[in-house]
């Protein structure tokens, strides 16, 4: 691939990874509405493993102390904040495994990947964040993260399942759902994500192992390095305007999206 082709995807998929605009969703749409060549499960792994080094660096604090906790949560002992964090995050990825494993297995994951479901997703799902974050209360800190949390925001996680739902818009809009801060919200969001792509990354790993010659795995790190810049730059900016700004951006940004795929898909 092309190495305009490869700073191009991986760009997208690191804006996009953690912004509430759906990675997935843009990566679908870019062989759909330029003419490329669909850049195939090599790519799209190498792109996600790029941006969860650089959610893992930026929440490393988070990281490192549920890391930390991981032996006493494999011996039942949930009694320090460490091994409740890894507990919340294993029992938050269930969801979006297990539905991850039957779209997969059943071939739903490929039929839903057109223009259509993704303006429908883009737009229905924009409006659900602009309600949840005007209407949420800001009351709750990701401090107080519980395990019925964990369980709602999981079976939330695994919508985005769908493209064009966003993993991390979905999260968010449930978070704020339930009454958690915007900065909260992000966060849990974020440390979400570590997991699930990781889970994503296994099941697509060994198929893509399999299959990748050299000149293919050369392509994928190239992409992975960018994805990886591409995704630290946009949490440090989200996360610092969350201080002082809403949702609504994206919100907008969904909308006018979603319409104008939606004209695309029914014309």
């Amino acid at each position: 691939m092309a190495l305009w082709n490869l700073l191009l995807l991986a760009l997208i998929q690191g804006v996009t990874e953690f912004l509430p605009i759906s990675s997935s969703g843009h990566l679908v749409l870019l062989p759909n509405l330029t003419g490329m060549a669909d850049q195939g499960q090599v790519i799209d792994v190498a792109v996600h493993v790029g941006t969860l080094g650089a959610v893992i660096l930026y929440f490393w604090r988070d990281v490192r102390m549920g890391l930390a906790g991981i032996p006493r949560m494999l011996t039942g002992r949930i009694d320090t904040a460490g091994s409740k964090l890894a507990f919340l995050l294993v029992i938050a990825t269930v969801p979006v495994i297990v539905a991850g494993l039957v779209l997969h297995v059943t071939g739903l994951s490929d039929a839903l990947r057109s223009v259509a479901v993704i303006g429908w997703t883009m737009l229905v799902f924009g409006i659900v964040l602009y309600w949840a974050d005007q209407r949420g209360p800001q009351e709750k800190h990701a401090e107080s993260w519980s395990l019925r949390d964990a369980v709602l925001l999981g079976l939330w996680q695994a919508v985005a399942l769908i493209p064009g739902t966003s993993r991390s818009g979905i999260t968010i809009t449930g978070a704020r759902f339930m009454g958690y801060d915007r900065e909260s919200a992000a966060r849990i969001s974020m440390l979400m994500s570590i997991p699930t792509i990781a889970a994503s990354g296994i099941l697509l790993g060994g198929e893509v192992i399999a299959t990748a010659d050299a000149q293919t795995a050369r392509d994928g790190a190239i992409a992975a390095v960018f994805a990886f810049a591409a995704a630290l730059a946009a949490l440090v900016v989200m996360m610092r305007l969350l201080k002082s700004v809403s949702f609504t951006p994206y919100v907008i940004y969904r909308v006018i999206l979603g319409v104008v795929l939606l004209g695309i898909a029914y014309s």
